[in-house]
């Protein structure tokens, strides 16, 4: 994680070093920042106009902690609030250190969960405010974003808390659920509101809000001197052609003969999906039903590249191997299942 920490007092800057203590560890980049009179040691100043400055560490951070009124950091980060889905948890707790509230990002950016955290630490109270926690209700996107799943829709997220608030909101999974629903949900497939989590690109209810688990794996095969364009066709025809949501990707592997490909290797890149290669022999070893290729055995040393490669790591083979214009694309799934 990287966590700014900001003070304004020499008993904020007390709290403030606690507040490290407690949400940093040794892989953590944790910076401090105190008002110019008490900058000193750990502290780098806080420079004037304090909205400038806030800036490019509201864009790097995961989490600005503010130990001081919450007025000061309100003004230091209103100008630079864009997403929920892409701005950094902002709490504020006082210099004391018996307040901590999360002012922004409670769910997805993980505020909420941070200021418990350090409200335990301080033994201090935690000032939650977001309608579904102090309900006891289901945070579909708090869950979503600790879980690694894709929202499909940030308009949809917001209609599915207000349903939950009034009623249970149906859910429907395409994997396992490991133990009970959360409180505020039931199963089900059809209704104007409800949650579907899967790969597939659908919508059963009349407002729908996908949450796309990235649990997939393509394989990848290509002639020598494949443009990115014509990966970059192929994979999205497959995607199309089996309903599959491009955020559902996880990683893409080939075999170790196209590892300087320069195609192959800026297609994964833009999209900044893992690229990973395999030997011959590895590909080979794995069992399960192939589709085999003469052709493909006497170049590579293997009778199948894209769906042998795609089933490394994976559970089962979804796509099977599919050859458009010099590429060939399958596509496997991990294990997954659903816990709340």
């Amino acid at each position: 994680m990287k966590l700014a920490i900001f003070a304004y007092s020499r008993r904020g800057c007390e709290t403030a070093l606690q507040a490290r203590e407690a949400l940093c560890g040794p892989r953590d980049d944790c910076r401090c920042y105190a008002s110019e009179k008490y900058a000193q040691g750990e502290f780098a100043p806080i420079q004037s106009p304090c909205a400038p400055f806030t800036g490019p560490l509201f864009a790097w951070a995961d989490a600005l902690v503010f130990v001081g009124a919450a007025g000061i950091a309100v003004r230091s980060i209103a100008p630079h609030v864009r997403d929920k889905r892409t701005d950094p948890a902002v709490l504020c707790v006082d210099e004391l250190g018996r307040f901590v509230i999360p002012l922004l990002s409670g769910h997805i950016g993980g505020a909420n969960a941070l200021a418990q955290r350090l409200a335990a630490a301080l033994e201090a109270v935690p000032v939650v405010t977001t309608a579904t926690d102090i309900n006891g209700r289901f945070s579909v996107d708090a869950w979503a974003a600790r879980n690694g799943l894709f929202i499909d829709s940030m308009d949809a997220a917001k209609a599915v808390s207000a349903a939950i608030l009034e009623g249970p909101v149906p859910l429907f999974c395409d994997f396992p659920v490991a133990g009970a629903l959360p409180p505020g949900t039931r199963r089900g497939d059809s209704g104007p509101v409800g949650i579907c989590v899967s790969w597939r690109k659908q919508a059963p209810f009349a407002r729908t809000l996908l949450l796309v688990p990235p649990v997939l794996r393509l394989g990848l095969g290509c002639r020598r001197g494949i443009s990115e364009d014509a990966l970059r066709d192929a994979v999205e025809g497959v995607l199309d052609e089996h309903e599959i949501h491009p955020k559902a990707v996880k990683c893409a592997a080939s075999i170790d003969l196209k590892r300087d490909e320069p195609g192959l290797l800026a297609y994964c890149a833009a999209r900044n999906w893992p690229l990973s290669f395999h030997s011959a022999e590895r590909l080979a070893a794995l069992e399960g039903d192939f589709t085999p290729s003469e052709r493909v055995l006497r170049v590579t040393g293997v009778d199948n590249v894209c769906e042998r490669a795609a089933m490394v790591g994976a559970q089962r083979l979804l796509v099977r191997k599919t050859a458009r214009n010099g590429v060939t694309v399958a596509v496997a799934e991990e294990r997954w299942e659903a816990r709340f």
